[in-house]
């Protein structure tokens, strides 16, 4: 059964707001655009100083970064529906996240606003997954970093294959690719984690020749008529597969895969207001059930830099890189997108 979330959505111009979200409290962006401070982002040591500063400092930086979401689906709900074109979508994720805290769906990290949501049966999905014929033949599947997935991630080590995994909103760098060659059986759990990623893999960046044969990408909703999907709205899986599009690592006939519960399964994502950008999903794998989508949307090209902020940019180094160098190979400035107003730095009294 597919459920249908925007039912009523014309009717009621103002939604309440997350109750998990205070707006009253200020947000920090600081943290989101600064790098980690560590000279290498591709390791970290073996001491538990190390890996407690770490996941210290990558939890703060996500929470700021959830702030900063949180603020603007606050700002798009409120907003004129008909002037603003996200709007539609930050409604269909809050309703979501709302339903499965409500069913208690979700599982830990939780509350799931604001985040790929991670589910109950999560690893039933994963099986699922790893019986297709795209997932069995592959020998290098780039899986996202989410909670939901980590089963995944640990399927593709297990079975021999290369893990190509982002680096968290692609904060400190690019992509890691992990081997479980260069890993003991008994690391290969830790490997799978965010700590892990840094401590074991191996930092590639946009010259490295690669090939991707399965792609495995977190979703908010998906409709499984169209393939077409939401994400928790920041837009890294769209940035992520852009680049691999620019570096020939990936190209129209490679899977783009999804794991969800049953009930991220919507019939209520109108084609006509999707994004060029957007990525839509050949296969939808749930606890229960396999889905090929056929979908008749057009991946992606590359990067569309006319839809991307200079606010966004100036948070993505790898970004700034890329359009640094084809300005230089083309000999010519590349569009910029309309600016986003971001929440301000919240401001800090020294104690």
């Amino acid at each position: 059964m597919m459920i249908r979330l925007s039912s009523g959505i014309a009717a009621n111009p103002r939604f309440q707001l997350n109750p998990f979200f205070n707006p009253q409290k200020p947000t920090s962006l600081h943290a989101q655009i600064v790098p980690l401070r560590r000279k290498n982002f591709s390791k970290i040591g073996d001491g538990d100083g190390d890996v407690a500063a770490y996941e210290s400092e990558r939890l703060s930086l996500d929470a700021a970064a959830m702030e900063n979401m949180a603020e603007t689906a606050r700002k798009e709900i409120e907003s004129d529906k008909e002037s603003d074109p996200k709007a539609w979508k930050w409604i269909i994720r809050k309703k979501m996240w709302d339903l499965m805290e409500a069913r208690n769906y979700a599982m830990n990290p939780r509350p799931v606003h604001h985040r790929i949501p991670n589910f109950v049966g999560a690893p039933a999905a994963a099986a699922k997954l790893a019986e297709l014929d795209a997932f069995r033949t592959a020998n290098v599947v780039k899986v996202n970093p989410d909670s939901p997935q980590k089963q995944i991630r640990f399927l593709t080590l297990s079975g021999d294959k290369k893990l190509l995994t982002p680096q968290p909103r692609l904060r400190t760098g690019f992509f890691s690719v992990l081997e479980s060659d260069f890993l003991k059986p008994e690391t290969i759990r830790e490997a799978c984690t965010s700590v892990g990623v840094a401590k074991y893999g191996r930092a590639i960046g946009l010259d490295k020749k690669i090939k991707v044969d399965l792609i495995v990408i977190g979703s908010v909703a998906v409709n499984p008529q169209t393939g077409a999907r939401l994400g928790k709205g920041e837009g890294f899986a769209e940035l992520e597969y852009g680049m691999l599009r620019y570096m020939g690592a990936i190209d129209d006939s490679t899977p783009v895969v999804t794991t969800i519960h049953d009930c991220q399964l919507v019939d209520d994502i109108p084609l006509e207001k999707l994004a060029i950008h957007d990525v839509p999903v050949d296969i939808i794998c749930t606890p229960t059930r396999v889905i090929f989508t056929n979908t008749p949307i057009p991946k992606p090209q590359g990067i569309y830099w006319d839809k991307l902020s200079p606010e966004k940019l100036q948070q993505i180094r790898i970004l700034r890189e890329l359009k640094r160098r084809l300005e230089k190979e083309t000999g010519r400035k590349l569009p910029t997108g309309p600016s986003e107003k971001l929440p301000p730095t919240a401001d800090r009294k020294r104690r």
